[in-house]
């Protein structure tokens, strides 16, 4: 019977023992069971969002990049036009200049030529005076004639 007994006893004491550990010390570690549980999943959610915000923001990346090459060959778009416009406006006025300055020196060459005109009536005038003093072999008073001089340069 002894080994009945202890055998009884043994059964009894591992019963106790299961109530035990079922009732203390089984629900302490399912709790850390699944709060590690809940911090790996946690951490795998965290891990998927960081992964998906990294993607969305290389494709952000990606479109502010595309976005300033856009700008930046606009910028050169623009300043190219804006040469070539400038350099218009330039070779406009050059050409308005070249105008002003080829009026003007016509203008000085008809002045020199007038004054190349009058010149030469005096010339002619003061040759055609000492032509007939010298016909008339007298002296001719300019002085006194310089009404019937001033039609010869009329005319002249």
């Amino acid at each position: 019977m002894n080994i009945n007994f202890t055998l009884f006893a043994q059964a009894i004491v591992f019963a106790a023992f299961i109530l035990f550990t079922v009732k203390f010390v089984w629900p302490p570690l399912l709790r850390a069971i699944e709060q590690r549980q809940k911090t790996i999943a946690d951490g795998l959610a965290a891990g998927e969002q960081g992964r998906r915000d990294l993607e969305a923001s290389a494709e952000r990346a990606d479109q502010e990049i595309a976005g300033a090459r856009s700008r930046a060959s606009e910028i050169v778009s623009q300043a190219e036009k804006r040469a070539v416009q400038m350099i218009e406006e330039a070779k406009t006025s050059a050409k308005a200049e070249g105008e002003r300055e080829k009026t003007a020196a016509k203008a000085e060459i008809e002045q020199e030529v007038s004054r190349a005109r009058e010149a030469l009536r005096e010339q002619v005038a003061a040759l055609a005076v000492a032509g007939a003093e010298k016909i008339l072999r007298r002296e001719v008073d300019a002085a006194a004639h310089a009404e019937l001089l001033n039609g010869v340069k009329q005319q002249l």
